[in-house]
C-alpha cells in the first residue's frame, strides 16, 4: 500500500459518488451465488481510486470486497459508509486489514438484514401503501403518485443519511439500529404499522358467503351471511385474515403460495356455491 506521510481524506464528491453507486446499483449482477457482492464492489471503486493512486494498491485493496455479501439494501447503506471510513483509516496506516473489513461486513449484514426487512418491507411499505389506498378511493391517481414520490424521497435521503452517518461515526451508527433506542423505535413503528394495516384490512377486505339453504317449497330458510352478521359481523374476513397469518407466520408459507392457496379456496367455494363472485355472462 502507499505509505506516504500525507494524511488521506475522502472528499464529499467521492463519498457522494460511492453512495450513488450503491443506491442505483446495490443489486448489480445479482445472482444466488454473489447477491450484492458486485454492487458493493462497484460502490467502493471511487473510494479505492481516491485513497490508492497506484493501480497495484487498488487491486490489493479490492480483494477485501470479493467475499459474499447480502443484506437489506436500504439499511445496508450504513455498512458501506462504515467500510469507507475503515478503508480511509487503512490507507492512512492504521492496523486494519482486509480480513478485518470483511469480518465487519459479514458480522453486520445479518442483523441489518433482519432489522431492515422487518422495518422497511414489513412496516414502512405497508404503511405507505395503506395511506395510498385510502387516497386512491374512487379511482383517483393521487394515491399512486403519493406512494411513488414519498417512497423515492424516503429511500434516497434515508439511505444518504445512513451512508454519511456510517462514514462519520463508524460502528457507533450501527449501535443505534441494534441497541435499545433502535429496538424502541422499531417497536413504535411496528405498532403504528399494525394500526395502519388493520385499518386497511377493515376498509378494503370484505369476505362474504352467498350460501342459502332452501326448503322443499323452494323458500330460503337459512341465509348463512345474515346469520353470521347477527352473531359476528365480518367473521369470515377475520377468519381469512387469521388463516393467512397462520400460514405465513406459523407454517412459514411464502406470500406467493398463500395467494395461490386463497385462489384455490375461492375457486372451490364458487363451484360449491359458498362464494358468489357476482359475475354475469
Amino acid at each position: 500500500m502507499d505509505n506516504t506521510n500525507e494524511l488521506k481524506k475522502l472528499d464529499h464528491k467521492t463519498l457522494t459518488k460511492s453512495f450513488h453507486r450503491w443506491f442505483w446499483g446495490a443489486l448489480t449482477c445479482f445472482s444466488q451465488e454473489h447477491m450484492q457482492t458486485f454492487g458493493y464492489m462497484s460502490s467502493m471503486l471511487p473510494i479505492l481510486r481516491k485513497l490508492y493512486p497506484n493501480h497495484d494498491d487498488q487491486v490489493k485493496a479490492i480483494h477485501a470486497y470479493t467475499a459474499f455479501f447480502n443484506t437489506n439494501p436500504m439499511l445496508g447503506t450504513v455498512i458501506v459508509g462504515i467500510t469507507a471510513s475503515m478503508e480511509q483509516a487503512r490507507a492512512n496506516g492504521k492496523e486494519i486489514s482486509g480480513e478485518t473489513i470483511n469480518d465487519m461486513r459479514a458480522g453486520l449484514m445479518g442483523p441489518i438484514a433482519g432489522i431492515g426487512d422487518s422495518l422497511i418491507d414489513g412496516t414502512l411499505i405497508p404503511i405507505l401503501l395503506g395511506i395510498s389506498l385510502g387516497m386512491s378511493s374512487g379511482g383517483s391517481p393521487v394515491g399512486a403518485i403519493f406512494y411513488i414520490v414519498t417512497w423515492v424521497l424516503i429511500a434516497y435521503f434515508g439511505q444518504r443519511f445512513l451512508y454519511f452517518r456510517g462514514y462519520r461515526f463508524g460502528d457507533q451508527a450501527v449501535s443505534f439500529l441494534v441497541g435499545k433506542q433502535g429496538a424502541a423505535l422499531r417497536r413504535a413503528i411496528g405498532i403504528v404499522g399494525s394500526m395502519v394495516v388493520g385499518g386497511v384490512l377493515a376498509s378494503w377486505v370484505n369476505v362474504t358467503t352467498s350460501l342459502r339453504l332452501r326448503g322443499a317449497d323452494g323458500k330460503i330458510f337459512l341465509n348463512l351471511q345474515d346469520r353470521l352478521n347477527s352473531i359476528y359481523p365480518g367473521l369470515l374476513t377475520v377468519l381469512v385474515t387469521f388463516f393467512c397469518w397462520w400460514l405465513m407466520a406459523k407454517r412459514h408459507v411464502s406470500a406467493i403460495w398463500t395467494m395461490i392457496i386463497l385462489v384455490v379456496i375461492s375457486l372451490v367455494g364458487v363451484l360449491l356455491g359458498f362464494f358468489n363472485p357476482g359475475l354475469s355472462y
